[in-house]
């Protein structure tokens, strides 16, 4: 069982930036590659970012390149989402999950995905 510990939301400006943690216990999570989600209000989970087990790939949602990156240090068992250049749209809870499949096109499928954390709600003002 590995428990994930979303933290790093707030509110912020548009144009401002965030950092996002996501602390792993249970497990280390050098076996998995790890992914961050996001889910608006009314609207279905969707794809932020993915990171495979050493960071050596990375994989982001259009909508996010160039602003977000995804980075992990496995020996602190956490993840990490940089967010550059936040947007209104941008707001969501942000969630992080574990992925033990290898890389395929349906990485951006929740269903591969096998343990999630609470979520951290980021808030972005126009």
């Amino acid at each position: 069982q590995v428990h994930l510990a979303e933290s790093g939301g707030g509110l912020v400006q548009a144009g401002g930036s965030l950092r996002l943690s996501c602390a792993a216990s249970g497990r280390k999570i050098s076996n998995y590659a790890m992914a961050w989600f996001r889910q608006a209000p009314g609207k279905e989970r969707e794809f932020v970012a993915r990171i495979n087990w050493n960071g050596g790939n990375t994989d982001y949602a259009d909508s996010v390149k160039g602003r977000f990156t995804i980075s992990r240090v496995n020996a602190k068992n956490t993840v990490y989402l940089q967010m550059n250049s936040l947007k209104p749209e941008d707001t969501a809870i942000y969630y992080c999950a574990t992925d033990r499949l290898s890389y395929s096109s349906t990485y951006r499928d929740l269903a591969r995905y096998d343990y999630w954390g609470q979520g951290t709600q980021v808030t972005v003002s126009s």
